[in-house]
């Protein structure tokens, strides 16, 4: 996109949104980066520079705009389709392994060397692991002096910065502010919040159907774990320094976070997760002028747009999920998960709302008794399997997996069809092409919209729905009255 200058120049000078996060724009006479829709009045073309990083930008010298705030922009929508070795090193960078592992441990994970990853990562970002890990500090490190009272010292550690100079370079470096200024810049008679809870905003490429999205994950909700309360979707998160809880609310141009955590070096990890698992980084109108092409769908898109795909914060956890929700009722998976949940899951305290666990690990299930679970023993041996597989990293379901490996690791697993294989494709490893026909309720939308009734013909009809197969499914599940496709009530 970046390297399209014409393309680029009309975004900027319309201030299109659409392409907030594709890519960025130096302005070589003010020595700043912006985001297509900064609000400020347009540059000329020829002192514009595309970058399609934040980090590129920032190495190429410049500095991030007060005005329109680059650093948060939304995701590239680049790294939710594609499945190669970049955007897989994109997704693992977000989640933190680059902070956590170092470059080495990114390579490690991807089965590359470490020159080949920084070779692949310059060539078409502009810049290596080190310096997108880099700016994703800065932009933590954002989060957390404007929007609470730290002091500077546990802001640094907690952002991920190794040392106090380091964090306070990087900060002048990136915002032309030092850290205390950016904090008094923020704060404008706004008192920042303590320790405790985090709230923010996180952002997403109008529009958005919050619908289905925050409907599924209410309706599935294993009790302990999830809940709905307020208006909002609350959930436990297992991270790697602790745990945290996350009460997501959709508003009309953004969801409302509030994070609780046990660890702040988790912050980063922790938004990446809520993000991933509301899909907020899609590119919906990509997605819905594609679909729009098929008459069938049509009317479905142009009835509530923006759909998006409900996902998970942890890819294990739902698969267990996904095979406690074979051939049965979603409140019979939900009494299942949540008998699971009270015998091998964590007990942590929620003095804001009634979530009491964390999702057992595959590691703490592996010990589970299979005589003690109520359902037959096909299944019983079906989810044991999975818990050994899953506790001895014999299957990657993570956001840096190989999708392909992954399908064809669970498929070999007793009692895996292709119903299970796709509906973890969808929500746990991010495919935006997984597709499900033998789903009952994609068979019925099938019946009720006069589409091929048989998988064989209906996987056939969808070719024309590719690459985003998992959104058409969504659409099509909208046809159903099932608690899934409904806002709950406040």
């Amino acid at each position: 996109m970046h390297e399209d200058v014409e393309r680029c120049v009309r975004a900027v000078q319309s201030k299109d949104a659409r392409f907030d996060g594709w890519f960025f724009t130096g302005v070589v006479t003010t020595g700043i980066y912006c985001r297509p829709s900064c609000p400020v009045v347009p540059p000329k073309p020829e002192n514009m520079r595309f970058y399609p990083s934040a980090a590129a930008a920032q190495q190429a010298g410049f500095r991030a705009c007060k005005r329109c705030r680059p650093d948060t922009s939304p995701g590239s929508p680049e790294w939710n389709h594609r499945a190669d070795v970049v955007a897989r090193a994109m997704r693992l960078i977000a989640d933190g392994v680059v902070d956590r592992e170092g470059v080495p441990g990114l390579a490690g994970r991807l089965g590359y060397s470490t020159r080949q990853i920084e070779r692949q990562l310059n060539a078409e970002l502009g810049a290596g692991p080190l310096a997108l890990a880099r700016a994703q500090r800065a932009q933590t490190a954002r989060l957390l002096i404007e929007t609470t009272s730290l002091p500077m010292g546990d802001v640094a550690f907690a952002a991920g910065f190794t040392s106090i100079r380091a964090f306070n370079n990087n900060v002048r470096e990136v915002f032309a502010l030092t850290p205390t200024a950016l904090r008094d810049r923020a704060a404008k008679g706004h008192a920042p919040a303590g320790s405790g809870a985090l709230s923010l905003r996180l952002p997403f490429r109008a529009p958005l159907c919050p619908d289905n999205l925050f409907g599924h994950l209410a309706a599935t909700a294993v009790p302990g774990v999830e809940e709905w309360r307020d208006g909002a979707f609350r959930r436990t998160m297992r991270l790697p320094h602790g745990h945290g809880i996350a009460a997501l609310s959709p508003q009309p141009d953004y969801v409302a976070c509030t994070l609780s955590l046990s660890d702040l070096r988790d912050l980063t990890i922790a938004i990446s997760r809520c993000r991933w698992m509301l899909d907020l980084d899609a590119d919906p109108v990509a997605v819905d002028d594609l679909l729009r092409t098929d008459p069938v769908l049509a009317p479905l898109v142009d009835k509530a747009p923006g759909r998006r795909v409900p996902r998970t914060v942890d890819a294990p956890e739902f698969a267990v999920r996904a095979v406690l929700g074979q051939q049965v009722s979603t409140a019979a998976a939900r009494t299942h998960a949540g008998r699971l949940v009270t015998a091998y899951g964590d007990p942590i305290d929620d003095p804001g709302g009634g979530l009491t666990y964390l999702f057992p690990t595959p590691a703490a299930l592996a010990g589970l008794a299979p005589e003690a679970l109520a359902f037959p023993k096909a299944r019983r041996t079906t989810l044991t399997t999975l818990v050994d597989a899953l506790a001895s990293d014999e299957i990657d379901l993570g956001v840096g997996s190989d999708w392909d490996e992954a399908r064809a690791r669970l498929s070999a697993l007793p009692g895996f069809g292709p119903w299970t294989v796709e509906t973890i494709a969808m929500r746990a490893l991010g495919d935006p092409d997984a597709f499900i026909p033998g789903d009952l309720g994609i068979r019925a939308a099938a019946r009720s919209l006069d589409l091929p009734a048989t998988p064989v013909a209906l996987t056939r009809r969808a070719a024309q729905w590719r690459p985003w197969r998992a959104y058409a499914v969504q659409y099509l599940w909208a046809t159903g009255d099932h608690p899934i496709n409904l806002l709950p009530a406040h």
